[in-house]
C-alpha cells in the first residue's frame, strides 16, 4: 500500500506519532498481541512498546505492516484525522 502523508518533525527530526491507536483497534477486533505479530513478522515485545509510546518512531514500513494487518490506513491508526 502507498499512502501520502505528511510527517511531521519533532526535535532532532524524529517523526511525531500523534494518537497511536494500535491497541484501541486491535483489542476492537479482537486480536492479540501475539496474533498481530504473526500476521506483521514484527515481534510482540516491538509491538507492546509501541502500543505504550515507549517507541514512538517506527519506520514507513513499519507502520504500512501494521495498518495492513488491521485492515486500517496508516493515518487511521498512527495519527489523528
Amino acid at each position: 500500500m502507498i499512502y501520502d502523508i505528511i510527517l511531521l518533525k519533532g526535535q532532532g527530526g524524529a517523526m511525531c506519532m500523534f494518537n497511536n491507536k494500535m491497541r484501541e483497534i486491535r483489542l476492537t477486533q479482537g486480536i492479540t498481541l501475539k496474533q498481530l505479530s504473526e500476521k506483521t513478522k514484527i515481534s510482540a515485545g516491538y509491538l507492546s512498546h509501541l502500543e505504550r509510546g515507549k517507541r514512538i518512531n517506527p519506520s514507513i514500513q513499519i507502520m504500512d505492516k501494521i495498518a495492513y494487518a488491521l485492515n486500517k490506513t496508516i493515518l487511521e491508526v498512527f495519527f489523528d484525522n
